[in-house]
């Protein structure tokens, strides 16, 4: 049995036995019921946007009496939800998931409608009234600090849930018809032991195969599937990107970006100085690239993509998915019992859905389901990349452990802070590795660090480039599949520069990439993730005992400030551009400690 065979699948029974049960019929009415009770809660106490202010005791009563109840539907929902989720993403050829979560839709966007109507009625209340006369309010006072910014970009009540009930159609399932034609694509490869039809997550997994024989193969059987895929996968893009643009200028934003970067609780000091902290830090990353292209191409000059995720062929270790349990256990423990003791606990309990297999998504993710309970979605490989990102996706889950005690409403963390115990638990892992490891290991653990940076500062930011072009663009037509593919060229080439091969960039990632086609502008917290954690990991350095004291405090926090305030809990300026200059120091670092440690390892291609 091959190593990635034995990794497990999730169980999904302590939310419902299966999708056909009294259990799971019972919780799926139980939430209809409840979300139509809370509509007629809010139509009861005129909750609208546009309503008129009412005198602090009043309105303090009436948030009084909507929270609990709006918190307790919500969590409903979400168990449900999240359910009906992870059947579709590991099998999206379950008929009946995919079935049940289309009746899910309608009702997440009706509660999506009240939300927006509790947003618009919270904008026109007296807010400093309002947190005067109400504990509840206080400890909800930044989530309704953000709705008085947020109803001033709001359409009419009815065109609200006229724009909400067309989405269903518009962009959600658009991004649907991604999802499901992706993750059941068949690609034929021409391998060198023969061509074989395979699912498009083993496809793209063939990039991390020892030879480049098998990488090219996929590569090209990759772009050419896509390409294939092209007038889908552009109607599925212009459709998503479409709405995006117009709902945003409807509702008064002057861009997509900035209603982005209002929703990741940033702004745009913020964001200038870390991507351009990040464009000067390119240098350093096409130093590994190149680098990494003499040792595995064997001439000077740029890689080619097939060999961006090429493993070096120096270490002999592989990594079992057991073994990866072990070992990152073990490595939480190192920072604390308690972190230890949750990686113990999600095993135990089978919270990780590991192995590849046809109709599943690639990629991987976590997703919270009730009180501190998560599911973690991945697609393992027996090398270092993948033990990283299971420890990624166990940093997601503890940060759910950590915001479990808090409200719905105070739960809700911008991707820029979501990233944050990830990267974290990330380092950890990584910098354990890199004491335990031979010179061969280092080199290894080395590449899969850098290769993620490399992903998420210099790759995110082609995406940032790509999607911001597209938006520009979009507002006066559609986009061709080709046009897209030019996008994606020129945004890899203002990034990844002579680090790679021009004549071997990977022109369909638009097409690959899932979060395209969401509401827009997936990429940029991504980078704020891994700079801000790596910032917090040398503060922990620093003095382990003090932060220790802080950092579950700060994860339970996240959806309670905005993330300049939340930095500054650790002294660190967002605003500031040395901050992310030094954080992406450590990263420089490590491309140093890859070139000196490739100078020494035995050459083998």
């Amino acid at each position: 049995m091959s190593v990635v065979a034995e990794a497990p699948r999730w169980d999904l029974t302590p939310f419902f036995p299966a999708l056909d049960t009294s259990e799971f019929r019972t919780a799926f009415q139980d939430v209809n019921d409840r979300v139509a009770k809370l509509e007629q809660l809010l139509d009861s106490h005129d909750i609208k946007i546009g309503a008129d202010q009412l005198a602090p005791e009043a309105a303090a009563r009436t948030f009084e009496t909507l929270v609990p109840i709006w918190n307790a539907t919500s969590d409903a929902y979400r168990v449900v939800s999240a359910f009906l989720y992870g059947l579709v993403t590991t099998d999206s050829r379950d008929e009946a998931a995919q079935a049940q979560l289309s009746q899910m839709q309608p009702i997440g966007a009706r509660l999506g409608r009240l939300g927006t109507r509790f947003t618009g009625w919270l904008g026109t209340q007296d807010e400093a009234g309002l947190l005067q006369s109400s504990q509840v309010a206080t400890a909800h006072a930044y989530m309704i600090q953000k709705a008085r910014i947020s109803a001033d970009h709001l359409l009419s009540g009815p065109e609200e849930a006229l724009a909400s009930e067309l989405g269903l159609t518009g962009a959600t399932a658009w991004g649907k018809l991604h999802g499901n034609v992706s993750s059941q694509l068949k690609v034929r490869v021409e391998l060198p032991d023969g061509a074989e039809t395979l699912p498009m997550s083993a496809v793209r997994n063939l990039a991390y195969d020892g030879r480049e024989a098998v990488r090219e193969a996929g590569y090209r059987a990759e772009l050419a599937a896509w390409a294939e895929q092209g007038t889908v996968m552009a109607a599925c893009l212009n459709g998503c990107k479409g709405e995006t643009g117009l709902l945003s200028r409807k509702r008064g934003w002057d861009s997509p970006l900035d209603e982005a970067i209002f929703n990741a609780n940033i702004d745009r000091a913020t964001l200038d100085a870390m991507l351009g902290a990040a464009r000067d830090a390119f240098p350093v990353f096409r130093r590994y690239l190149r680098a990494k292209a003499l040792r595995i191409q064997g001439t000077p000059g740029g890689l080619k993509w097939w060999n961006i995720f090429a493993p070096l062929g120096v270490s002999e270790r592989t990594w079992p998915y057991a073994e990866a349990e072990v070992f990152v256990e073990r490595c939480f423990r190192q920072y604390s019992d308690d972190l230890g003791d949750f990686a113990a606990r999600s095993f135990r309990e089978q919270w990780v859905d590991a192995l590849p297999r046809d109709g599943k998504r690639d990629g991987a993710y976590c997703m919270g389901f009730r009180g501190d309970e998560s599911r973690i979605m991945m697609n393992y490989k027996p090398a270092f990349g993948s033990v990283s990102t299971l420890a990624h996706e166990l940093g997601h889950a503890y940060h759910n452990v950590c915001l479990a005690g808090r409200t719905n409403l105070q739960r809700s963390t911008p991707m820029t802070l979501a990233e944050t115990a990830s990267i974290f638990c990330e380092t950890i892992v990584r910098q354990a590795a890199l004491a335990e490891g031979t010179p061969e290991d280092r080199l290894e653990i080395l590449e899969a660090s850098l290769q993620g940076s490399t992903q998420v500062v210099v790759d995110i930011t082609s995406r940032f480039l790509f999607e911001d072009a597209v938006f520009s663009r979009r507002v006066d037509r559609e986009l061709s599949a080709r046009e897209f593919d030019e996008i994606m060229l020129d945004a890899q080439a203002q990034t990844y520069g002579d680090g790679l091969d021009a004549d071997a960039r990977h022109p369909a990632m638009w097409a690959v990439k899932p979060h395209y086609y969401g509401r827009g502008y997936y990429n940029f917290p991504y980078m704020y993730g891994l700079l801000f954690a790596l910032g917090l990991y040398h503060r922990f350095q620093q003095d382990p005992d003090a932060f220790r004291a802080k950092y579950d405090d700060l994860l339970s926090a996240t959806g309670l400030a905005n993330a300049a305030d939340l930095g500054q809990r650790f002294g660190i300026d967002v605003r500031d551009p040395e901050f992310w200059s030094g954080s992406l120091a450590v990263i420089a670092g490590e491309v140093d400690q890859f070139e000196a440690t490739l100078s020494a390892a035995p050459t083998s291609r």
